[in-house]
């Protein structure tokens, strides 16, 4: 299983393989030669390129491109997130995606199905900078504490943990922009803006009222994001090697992105069906006040934290093959390295040849 999905690549030649000198912290693994088990190439930029992979020029290139992608993405989506957060917190209103629509351009004009995009933009556009730039670090991070062969074997729980790593992080920046956001999308007559809400949620509940769904939160995008991440990885490998007709290597960019966007659609897919359980509580928590989560959960029973799944799944399958989309091509268009998928090491080929299990 994991050979399938461990991969590494070996863009050298014998002249790039001679030592340079080491750079210090996190990119010091990166730099003893061109090989790298679970990410890519590294090394002095290559001709044509803007930037060393695992540079910090690389990382906060990264994270701007995860800006790009998720404040950009959710944004876009917020009539449907705006729909999908009042059907689970009153499904008898809003029975479903359409009739969620309706209602609200019936209420609330057209108007009415933009509220909540300042907190969203904002919130997300933080949590897009921690989770694809802090990503890329922990990946660098935890290769390095791997080892090339070990990076190789156990990529997909290196993919896995460093998602989780870096959505820890993202998520404290975006709890008080969802708290905001999700207040003024199922609170009738709360607040019309975010320069309204926040001091009426500073004034009635603290800073508490920014941060007690900050559980349900992670419980939400932690596992969202290591299906996100370590998902994607997979379906690009399989399309590359089941679907597409040609290696990667001789795909145009414009092919390749094409990839990317199915990739993330597939991927987006199965991190609505993840998260969305908890994604009902943090919607139905930031609606009330002072109410605990074992409450909320009760409350809406098993079966009721699967409200607005199928119209979940639209919106984060569109979102997720978008935001990786913008990011690739934000690399595309930066000339920032994108390494192919990768294969095995010439040490581990070795041993499992030496073993009989080649």
């Amino acid at each position: 299983m994991f050979q399938s999905m461990l991969q590494r690549v070996m863009c050298q030649t014998p002249e790039d393989t001679k030592p340079f000198v080491p750079q210090q912290g996190l990119v010091k693994s990166l730099v003893a030669g061109r090989t790298i088990a679970a990410a890519a190439a590294a090394g002095p930029p290559n001709p044509g390129e803007s930037c060393e992979f695992g540079s910090f020029k690389y990382f906060g290139l990264c994270g701007l491109g995860g800006i790009l992608a998720c404040g950009t993405t959710h944004t876009f989506v917020v009539p449907l997130d705006l729909v999908k957060c009042r059907i689970q917190v009153d499904p008898i209103k809003y029975k479903s995606l359409f009739s969620g629509l309706a209602v609200t351009l019936r209420e609330d004009g057209a108007k009415g199905l933009a509220k909540g995009w300042a907190p969203t933009f904002i919130g997300y556009s933080l949590q897009g900078f921690f989770k694809f730039g802090f990503y890329e670090v922990f990946k660098v991070f935890y290769t390095d504490l791997l080892g090339e062969e070990n990076a190789y074997l156990y990529r997909t729980w290196l993919y896995l943990s460093a998602s989780a790593s870096a959505e820890f992080f993202a998520d404290i920046a975006l709890s008080p922009l969802e708290s905001v956001k999700v207040k003024i999308q199922t609170t009738p007559g709360f607040a019309n803006t975010m320069r309204e809400a926040w001091p009426k949620i500073m004034g009635e509940e603290g800073m508490n009222g920014f941060y007690k769904s900050l559980v349900p939160l992670w419980l939400r995008q932690i596992p969202y994001t290591m299906m996100k991440f370590a998902c994607f990885e997979k379906t690009v490998e399989l399309l590359y090697k089941n679907v597409v007709p040609k290696p990667r290597s001789e795909c145009t960019k414009a092919e390749q992105l094409v990839v990317t966007f199915a990739a993330g659609y597939i991927a987006g897919v199965f991190c609505a069906i993840v998260s969305h359980p908890a994604d009902t509580v943090v919607s139905k928590l930031n609606q009330k006040k002072g109410v605990p989560i074992s409450q909320i959960v009760n409350e809406i029973g098993f079966m009721g934290m699967w409200k607005g799944l199928a119209t979940r799944i639209v919106m984060i399958g569109t979102l997720t093959a978008l935001q990786w989309f913008i990011y690739d091509a934000f690399k595309v268009a930066t000339r920032m390295p994108r390494p192919p998928p990768a294969e095995m090491p010439e040490s581990l080929k070795k041993k499992l040849q030496a073993q009989g299990k080649l």
